[in-house]
């Protein structure tokens, strides 16, 4: 992943899959697709991606009980990986996420030994501390390595999603650890980012520490699911 992502290589992943022309099926039935993914990043499970979701919006439900977005985004925000069984490397599909078009930051795992090859990072226009960007430019106007995260955000506003915009920075950021974890990158954030900050931090305490080898039983609260999905983003989406 630290090799090969360079701004070249976003720009070229958000034109494959932004138009969202890979599939047409509803969100449970994509969800039902990570039944067959482990995720090789993630060292807390080895079991499928799809508890993991469960996990994390039954986690959400029992803190948050009248916010049924929030849960809907816990169930939802790693369904970007069916990337992996579309035929993508998982080193571009899961992973924590960093800024490209600027300096990589010290808080990026492995960030002294994994950068070697990454030739954005010898480019004098693209190692800078802002490198393409214009300081507290906001988010939104910075390419990220290419991942779920960002995969599945643009499926979400593709198919106009009603998802409250803290939903969406949740589902767009849940893996840039140098930001919402570190504090790094805020040269970069506006008065939204900084807003949404906490919303991020707030989700990331169930994504990290809803994972159990106690598996929920899925099809005793997959209709309540059903549900919020109906609500939200109902009907059969494009990917």
């Amino acid at each position: 992943m630290h090799t090969n992502q360079t701004l070249k290589f976003v720009k070229q992943k958000h034109a494959e899959w932004s138009n969202c022309s890979h599939a047409h099926m509803t969100v449970m039935e994509s969800l039902d697709c990570l039944d067959q993914l482990v995720d090789q990043s993630d060292p807390d499970v080895d079991f499928p991606n799809s508890f993991h979701a469960y996990q994390t919006a039954e986690g959400i439900r029992k803190v948050h009980p009248d916010k049924g977005w929030f849960q809907l985004v816990g169930l939802i925000h790693d369904i970007g990986k069916i990337m992996a069984l579309w035929g993508q490397p998982q080193w571009s599909v899961v992973g924590d996420t960093y800024p490209v078009g600027c300096k990589f930051q010290n808080s990026i795992v492995f960030r002294d030994t994994s950068f070697n090859d990454n030739t954005d990072d010898k480019d004098p226009r693209y190692n800078t501390q802002n490198g393409i960007y214009k300081p507290n430019c906001g988010l939104e106007n910075v390419l990220m390595s290419w991942g779920h995260d960002e995969y599945m955000y643009r499926v979400m506003t593709f198919n106009n999603c009603s998802i409250p915009e803290e939903g969406l920075y949740m589902i767009r950021y849940h893996s840039f650890y140098p930001w919402h974890t570190h504090k790094e990158y805020m040269h970069l954030c506006n008065e939204k980012d900084l807003k949404m900050l906490p919303w991020v931090q707030e989700f990331n305490q169930f994504d990290l520490y809803t994972k159990s080898t106690d598996l929920p039983d899925v099809e005793k609260i997959k209709p309540y699911y059903q549900s919020l999905i109906d609500k939200y983003c109902p009907g059969k989406l494009f990917w």
